[in-house]
């Protein structure tokens, strides 16, 4: 049953890409989140650390147990269970949206407009793009479309390979939360649980995902042993347990130096930061998002076997 929800979740992802907000579960929780958030927000530090640890266990746990709930309503009807797990897998992972936003990004900056291309920026990442240049933003293309295929595709699947539709809906509330509270400043309190949490959560997948860029770098032409060399020189050297691991390998394959000021510098600036390397970035993180999926869609046959 998982493999082949996973396999049409994958098919279903690559023709279409990302529902509507209005029936996305992860929109649903976004909403919940931004609603939970002034409450999290109220009195003390000590309060607001405790109210957003609830918070980043609770609203897992029910999103979780409402798509446990869903699936066991249709056990001993295959076909229905099935499509309920197709539906409610699919929009937990984003393959083709992340490519896609990628491409916006892109064409903008080859039709030289930057400021549409430093709102494009904000469909892959939350980073301040006013002042960001031609070269700022391909370099927070390339990062954003490299984190995130941990993120938002090889992590979930891995945790429904482990532990079904509802390990992936805990995985996937917890990295909405960090992404709308897990931040410095005055959310720094609240979002704490969260981002340590998600941090705790990405450890594996994080470097499970360097080696499938790795291999996609390697079939896609790049050199395998400079994206190793970079990425052991490099990926610690974001704030981020995690974050490096796949950027900076993404960097090595590249040869290209990706950029945060007063943060990180990723890579060598043996190429420049054209358009190109986005085009170059997304066919790597295609591939190895696919590899996973494919990767797990036997692994779950194999022992099902």
């Amino acid at each position: 049953m998982r493999a082949s929800a996973l396999a049409i979740a994958y098919a279903l992802d690559l023709a279409f890409g990302e529902p509507p907000n209005l029936v996305h579960p992860v929109a649903w929780m976004g909403t919940v989140i931004g609603r939970a958030k002034p409450w999290a927000l109220r009195g003390t530090r000590l309060g607001q650390l405790a109210r957003g640890a609830a918070i980043a266990l609770v609203l897992p746990s029910t999103f979780a147990a409402s798509a446990f709930a869903v699936l066991r309503s249709a056990r001993g009807h295959t076909v229905l269970e099935l499509a309920l797990a197709v539906v409610l897998l699919k929009p937990m992972f984003a393959a083709r949206s992340l490519r896609d936003a990628a491409f916006v990004v892109r064409n903008a900056l080859d039709a030289g407009d930057l400021e549409s291309a430093r709102r494009a920026l904000g469909s892959l990442c939350s980073r301040k793009a006013d002042a960001l240049d031609a070269d700022d933003l391909v370099a927070a293309t390339i990062e954003s479309v490299a984190e995130n295929t941990s993120d938002s595709v090889v992590a979930p699947l891995l945790f429904f390979a482990c532990g079904g539709v509802p390990a992936a809906v805990f995985y996937r509330c917890v990295n909405t939360l960090d992404a709308m509270v897990g931040y410095r400043g005055r959310l720094e309190y609240a979002g704490k649980a969260s981002a340590r949490l998600d941090d705790l959560l990405n450890f594996l997948p994080a470097r499970i995902t360097a080696l499938f860029l790795l291999v996609a770098g390697v079939l896609t032409g790049k050199s395998g042993r400079n994206g190793v060399r970079v990425l052991l020189r490099d990926a610690r050297r974001t704030e981020s347990p995690n974050a490096g691991w796949p950027m900076a390998t993404m960097a090595g394959l590249l040869r290209v130096r990706l950029v945060k000021v007063n943060h990180y510098a990723l890579g060598d600036a043996e190429r420049p930061l054209a358009t190109a390397q986005i085009t170059a970035a997304c066919r790597v993180t295609s591939l190895a998002s696919a590899l996973a999926a494919g990767l797990i869609v036997f692994a779950l046959e194999w022992f099902h076997a």
